[in-house]
């Protein structure tokens, strides 16, 4: 992939440039748990994004991007948003590095991903924190890395229109080979914890139902309505609940009769999320991947019976996974399609990749994906 950037970048603009880049990111565990103030656990992965990069000597940016074999030109002022979407990201990270007194000139650039898109692994984090790294760099503005990772959100905010949370950019600026990150999504706190499955005898592998349903947004927010409502009516026996992350299950029984069931539900599903979540950290920490995998089970009963963001197509991906003994298995991402997320014993990895083409083409009808995944760095230079 760098090659063929580099080729098409001389073509282009004559003499190469420096090369950046930044990864996607996966979630082991701790789904719907960030607008929550809980945990979340992700890591970056070896697919992602990659740029080159050079001054060109005016106040106007050139970008090509390989995939979509297209190019725009465009200014560094407000009114000058380009009319490409996928201009509009370059275009927020420098806007949003000049909001924060950072120096960005013009520059060409030239890049391309392998990040599966609608997969869920956020190739948009890492377009964003590819050009936010690079653009500190180059411009030598010395933003430290959790500002890089708000300008790739305030990027989606306010030139993409997508209200997200932090995990994405954070995962994608702050990955680490062989660790995933336990980042506390009230006070932003986190941690590095040691993952590698390959070592332990394990593989990670998504595989993507490639189906989307329609539902997602609206369903996204009746849910996240659901959790004001359980945490305000927790609040009022224990105000120090600020967020329903920091109540306690018997805190949630004891206004059971005062909430709809519905609400009930979705709250129990987001405390036992959090607490799955720190007990991932402990069995990894003991190199414990079984645990760790029965953990993904739970979480996917959660999200399939007690939030009800699954879909028939991820519980059967997912039973088949739990009848054919693979260690761990569940729903990644928002829900309503996509990916499951499986910890697969090495010597069944192939049985199980075999089994879920074959079953799921012959009830759905079309073949799902199938993406292994390592664990990688995040934001860098080349």
């Amino acid at each position: 992939m760098q090659s063929k950037i580099h080729e098409k970048f001389v073509s282009l603009y004559g003499e190469g440039g420096e090369a950046y880049a930044s990864a996607g990111r996966i979630n082991l565990i701790g789904e719907h748990t960030d607008y929550n103030g809980g945990y979340v656990f992700p890591g970056a992965i070896d697919k992602g994004i990659v740029a080159e990069i050079k001054l060109n000597g005016t106040d106007k940016v050139r970008a090509y991007s390989l995939d979509y074999d297209a190019e725009t030109t465009f200014g560094l002022n407000e009114e000058d948003k380009p009319k490409e979407a996928w201009a509009c990201y370059i275009f927020g990270v420098c806007r949003e590095t000049i909001k924060r007194g950072g120096k960005v000139e013009g520059f060409d650039t030239v890049f391309a991903g392998d990040v599966p898109l609608g997969a869920g692994l956020s190739s948009s984090a890492a377009l964003e924190s590819t050009f936010a790294f690079a653009i500190n760099e180059i411009f030598q503005n010395g933003i430290d890395k959790f500002e890089l990772a708000k300008i790739g959100q305030s990027t989606e905010h306010n030139y993409c229109g997508v209200n997200c949370g932090i995990m994405d950019q954070f995962a994608s600026c702050f990955g680490k080979a062989g660790c995933l990150i336990r980042l506390n999504c009230k006070t932003l706190e986190f941690k590095y914890f040691p993952f590698d499955p390959e070592a332990a005898g394990y593989k990670l592998v998504l595989i993507d139902s490639c189906v989307k349903h329609e539902l997602a947004s609206s369903a996204y927010n009746k849910r996240r309505a659901s959790c004001e409502n359980a945490a305000a009516a927790i609040r009022k026996n224990h105000p120090e609940v600020e967020f329903l992350s920091d109540a306690k299950r018997v805190w949630l029984e004891e206004v059971r009769t005062e909430i709809p069931e519905e609400d009930f539900l979705r709250a129990e599903y987001v405390i036992g999320e959090v607490q799955r979540v720190l007990d991932v950290c402990d069995a990894l920490e003991r190199s414990d991947y079984e645990t760790a995998g029965e953990m993904m089970y739970q979480t996917h009963f959660g999200m399939s019976k007690l939030y009800e963001v699954s879909c028939e197509e991820l519980d059967f991906l997912n039973k088949l996974a739990r009848k054919m003994d693979v260690s761990g298995s569940r729903v990644m991402g928002g829900g309503f399609g996509g990916c499951t997320i499986n910890l697969v014993r090495k010597e069944l990895y192939q049985p199980f990749v075999d089994a879920a083409v074959k079953d799921f083409t012959a009830k759905f009808g079309h073949e799902p994906k199938i993406y292994d995944v390592v664990i990688s760095d995040g934001a860098r230079k080349l």
